[in-house]
């Protein structure tokens, strides 16, 4: 699947964007398989409460399944003004 990072997401992990292989049921089943790849990945997920989810280009959340999805997007809430 291709995951997507967004924001100061992708400023601690340090690549936009990477091709990721995983039998992740859920969303936070991927999130503490990628935390555990490197310290950078950890720092980036330490506070869920900080990040918002996208499957496939629709909000979801962290309990969502990932089965049938091509594509995970992480990022920091967004603000209107």
């Amino acid at each position: 699947m291709d995951i997507l990072y967004f924001a100061w997401v992708r400023e601690r992990i340090g690549v936009p964007k990477e091709k990721f292989e995983t039998t992740a049921g859920t969303v936070r089943d991927l999130v503490a398989e990628l935390s555990g790849r490197d310290p950078r990945y950890a720092a980036a997920f330490a506070d869920l409460s900080a990040l918002r989810v996208a499957l496939d280009q629709d909000l979801s959340d962290f309990d969502a399944s990932l089965d049938g999805v091509r594509e995970v997007a992480f990022f920091p809430p967004m603000t209107g003004g």
